[in-house]
């Protein structure tokens, strides 16, 4: 499956100069937040594959996007291949896309009963990054350490996260390898596949969790 993500700032490759054709070849393609919903109608106007999306901190949609599934806070399956969507940032002053540990945390724990019902996940896509994983220490840019639990419980193959723009700090990946997991800053776009191998990862396993682990304590 050939995914394009995209995240924080319109890509002038795909939006000021696309040209006919230029997104035919893509299976799906991914909003991980901070985008105008103009440019998400039109990535999904312009292709031939679904968008899926999460909010970034500084959305503020006027509607929601035509054409576009939004899977904040959800659970959602395509072509056999399973995504979790957890939108916003850490919450560094009120927004409507803004959280703190806690309050995510929360909102992992409404996931849970689907993720476990479908045995995992093999895609998890966010805004914000994991804490010590792409972020900074500044609380606008500090990443959720919920984010490594979950990584941790369920090993889904891909991370995808936006928020933290390549252009902060030279030393900013696109991406990296954590312990067999692929993560993807998403800034501007980035293409990936995933294989095959990756779209079936974990169907035949059991997944069992402990009560405790998934308590208000987290």
């Amino acid at each position: 499956m050939k995914i394009l993500a995209v995240a924080d700032v319109e890509s002038k490759f795909y939006y000021d100069f696309y040209s006919p054709g230029k997104l035919k070849d893509f299976d799906l393609i991914i909003g991980c937040g901070d985008l105008p919903e103009e440019y998400l109608e039109f990535l999904v106007t312009m292709a031939d594959c679904p968008l899926i999306y999460i909010h970034g901190n500084h959305d503020n949609f006027r509607k929601k996007p035509e054409g576009c599934i939004c899977i904040d806070g959800d659970f959602f399956e395509y072509k056999g291949v399973r995504f979790v969507g957890l939108g916003g940032s850490y919450k560094y002053r009120d927004g409507q896309y803004m959280f703190t540990e806690n309050q995510m945390k929360l909102r992992i724990i409404k996931l849970l009963p689907k993720i476990l019902i479908h045995k995992g996940f093999d895609v998890l896509v966010t805004h914000a990054p994991a804490r010590h994983l792409n972020d900074f220490d500044t609380l606008p840019h500090r990443g959720f350490e919920c984010f490594n639990r979950l990584l941790e419980k369920f090993r889904p193959s891909y991370f995808l996260h936006g928020h933290i723009h390549r252009n902060y700090a030279s030393y900013i990946p696109q991406k990296t390898d954590r312990d067999g997991i692929t993560v993807i800053n998403a800034y501007e776009y980035c293409v990936l596949e995933v294989e095959e191998s990756a779209e079936n990862k974990g169907r035949d396993s059991e997944i069992t969790i402990q009560k405790s682990e998934y308590g208000v304590r987290y």
